[in-house]
């Protein structure tokens, strides 16, 4: 099953599902965070609340799609309480791109092992590990809150003080914080994890600079278990044309990390299980078009598709107006 919202011509929000070709809105559901709350504070499913439920009215979702209707598949009340994070260097092949980035040379002239490729092999080691064992934890990021959140079809919004505007097709956890602090998933979602390669590239410590951009996720959320092996396309189309395109992998089957190993090491903290809270957490990829030399513009439109999650995530590049900030003291 999967789960979007829309806004309908009252410019109310409504909660729809799709199983079996029809989408169709889900009765008495006013979002898709107050429909998982209730599932986490009633101990119900959330595919059987939705057909506890029922599923009214026949919505056409390509055509509100296209219209700018389609929202984030999960928001919150107060975009404060909703976090945007992410790890890398959690796929099979995910290393070579970083290393590039980060390669360096000892004073003899010997290449060393980069932080990258050692965090790599880290992954490789004790990513997986047994049930019931706690894996080494991955690298991590993050993003933002709520107000960086950008909808499919919405722009992607690069600062002009911006080296790169790079997409990063991903899959994305969503998750709430129940009454009692313990996480719960709502499913997996399409993300593009938007980042600025060009400033990660000049240090690995500005990595944290390099994230703190917009993210799009969705449009839809994919209910019950991820496949093991997703196979995706991301692309790039610039005036109408393809500029760029490859496919991307993921899913266990082609990660050196279980996605409980990644949840465990996210949710470990304690800020991370505040009641009420919803998190957005990026699982990683391997595909990059910047690693192919190519530039961004304003007006390229990002692409991200994989079967199993239903409509591609669109968005467009749009560039900033350089902003001078100046503090002033009270």
């Amino acid at each position: 099953m999967l789960i979007s919202q829309i806004l309908d011509d009252a410019e109310t929000i409504r909660v729809v599902a799709r199983s079996g070709g029809k989408t169709r809105i889900i009765n008495g559901a006013r979002s898709v965070y107050s429909l998982a709350m209730e599932a986490a504070r009633t101990g119900v499913g959330l595919a059987t609340l939705i057909e506890r439920k029922g599923l009214g009215e026949t919505i056409d979702l390509d055509a509100a799609y296209k219209k700018g209707r389609l929202l984030s598949p999960i928001n919150h009340p107060d975009p404060a309480h909703l976090h945007l994070t992410g790890t890398g260097l959690t796929h099979l092949g995910s290393a070579a791109t970083r290393d590039s980035m980060h390669k360096k040379l000892s004073t003899d002239g010997e290449e060393q092992l980069t932080d990258s490729m050692k965090m790599f092999r880290m992954g490789l080691e004790g990513g997986k590990p047994a049930k019931g064992q706690i894996g080494v934890q991955p690298e991590w990021f993050y993003k933002g809150n709520g107000t960086m959140a950008v909808a499919p079809g919405a722009a992607l919004l690069s600062p002009a003080f911006a080296k790169d505007a790079g997409e990063e097709p991903e899959i994305a956890g969503i998750y709430v914080i129940g009454d009692d602090g313990a996480p719960f998933r709502v499913g997996f979602t399409l993300s593009n994890e938007f980042s600025d390669h060009v400033t990660e590239r000049v240090n690995y410590l500005f990595l944290a600079h390099s994230k703190l951009r917009n993210a799009s996720f969705g449009p839809e959320i994919l209910i019950g278990d991820l496949p093991s092996d997703i196979r995706g396309t991301s692309r790039i189309v610039r005036d109408g044309n393809t500029l760029w395109e490859k496919p991307f992998l993921s899913g266990e089957a082609n990660m050196s990390h279980t996605i409980a190993n990644l949840e465990h090491h996210h949710f470990k903290y304690s800020a991370f299980r505040q009641p009420g809270d919803v998190h957005v957490h990026m699982f990683g990829t391997a595909t990059l078009s910047f690693a192919d030399g190519i530039k961004t513009e304003a007006g390229d439109m990002f692409e991200i598709e994989a079967g199993d999650f239903g409509l591609p995530l669109r968005n467009p590049l749009e560039i900033e107006k350089p902003v001078k900030v100046v503090v002033k003291a009270l």
